[in-house]
């Protein structure tokens, strides 16, 4: 007997981007194309980059160890050190592992929590924040796990509300995700926010996935808080993950980590040693350099704010924008232009400008409406002369 076609994924599982291709495909723009869709930065690389890489190439020779090599771990602990306020320091050799990027650790360690993590009261769920990062559904997919949504609006905030959060809910959970600044509204969670759901999550016997990726891109003078710091010493059940691709604008680099629960990492270095990408050494060279330098990072945070200042200056309230606390994205209601998809496809047909429509970050709720479908998320990661640009077409196309 032939085995049976899968059917083809629902809208919910696609990616955003294939979604949007679809949407525009065999739409000429109407000016020259000028993309604002992916999160990628488009800053300058840092100088040191290249001639750090070409000091290390000799480790392209070898295979890379699964943990990361000890240069790099001691780098991040080190760095976890500095950025945090953490109540006693990271173990470099049980508390970190490399990452190929953060987003295969993200998926990956959702499978393993379904293997650790005690009998749920009822068919076990990964609850994730909507919109979300899609990483999150598919890890979730890939552990046997239902995806349940919680919503974020403006009125929590554009971060879950706890007190709206079902005690049933989070007794069948296996992970609770969480991102701080948020992907796409740019909200931060407080230091009492994430204690409080660290405290619930661990009541219920969940884990704590925080995804701290934009952690360094913050739009104001205080620095986001991290989960491990409100964790006072105590790192089981939370994991914390993070990347070089936002911090220093390297994100083809593909070096992340993941720290926290050391229990957690050492049966996950067991499953990646088998299943996982490994990071060759010449990148996790470069990491290090990355980690121990902050003038780039001050440099590229300091250009996010100047382009949010002038989002402020261009936008004022239009859309309902308000400067968020973090991240690079705008997320705008662009109801009077038709709600996203509309907006979007309008804004490349007439302005050549290529926008990801909220509804195809987020999930539908349990009567069937994606919240996210008002919403537009524009990703300001050019230079400055672009980004205006960007501000520009998007007033011009919505107005």
């Amino acid at each position: 007997m032939m085995p049976t076609p899968a059917p083809a994924p629902s809208d919910d599982r696609r990616s955003p981007f294939v979604r949007l291709a679809d949407l525009v495909a065999g739409i000429a723009p109407g000016r020259p194309a000028l993309s604002a869709a992916v999160g990628e930065p488009q800053h300058a690389q840092p100088d040191f980059v290249g001639p750090v890489l070409a000091g290390a190439l000799q480790g392209f020779g070898k295979y890379p160890r699964t943990e990361g090599t000890p240069e790099f771990r001691a780098a991040v602990a080190a760095w976890l050190g500095r950025r945090y306020a953490l109540a006693r320091p990271i173990d470099a050799d049980r508390e970190v592992l490399v990452l190929n990027g953060s987003r295969e650790g993200l998926v990956n360690a959702t499978f393993l929590a379904r293997r650790r993590v005690a009998a749920r009261a009822g068919a076990p769920i990964v609850l994730v924040p909507n919109p979300l990062y899609a990483a999150y559904r598919a890890g979730a997919e890939i552990a046997g796990c239902e995806v349940v949504a919680m919503p974020t609006t403006r009125e929590s905030g554009w971060l879950p509300d706890l007190d709206a959060l079902d005690p049933a809910l989070l007794a069948r959970a296996v992970v609770v995700f969480l991102a701080s600044p948020a992907n796409p509204q740019g909200a931060v969670a407080s230091p009492a926010y994430l204690a409080r759901l660290l405290e619930m999550t661990r009541a219920h016997g969940a884990y704590l996935f925080a995804d701290e990726c934009y952690s360094e891109i913050y739009l104001g003078s205080e620095k986001p808080a991290g989960i491990l710091e409100v964790a006072r010493g105590d790192y089981s059940g939370l994991l914390a993950f993070n990347s070089l691709s936002k911090r220093s604008s390297l994100p083809g680099m593909r070096v992340g980590f993941v720290a926290g629960d050391a229990d957690f990492l050492k049966d996950f270095l067991a499953f990646r040693g088998i299943a996982a990408p490994q990071v060759p050494e010449p990148l996790q060279a470069v990491a290090v350099a990355a980690l121990e330098d902050e003038a780039h990072v001050a440099a590229s945070r300091a250009l996010y704010q100047a382009k949010f200042d002038l989002a402020d200056r261009m936008l004022g309230n239009r859309f309902g924008y308000r400067r968020p606390e973090g991240g690079f994205f705008l997320w705008l209601d662009v109801s009077e232009a038709g709600g996203g998809e509309q907006a979007a496809l309008k804004l490349w047909k007439d302005q050549g400008l290529r926008t990801v429509p909220g509804g195809y970050l987020s999930s539908r709720d349990a009567g069937g409406t994606n919240p996210g479908d008002p919403y537009l998320r524009v990703a300001m990661v050019h230079d400055l002369a672009t980004s205006e640009e960007v501000l520009n077409r998007l007033v011009a196309g919505l107005t």
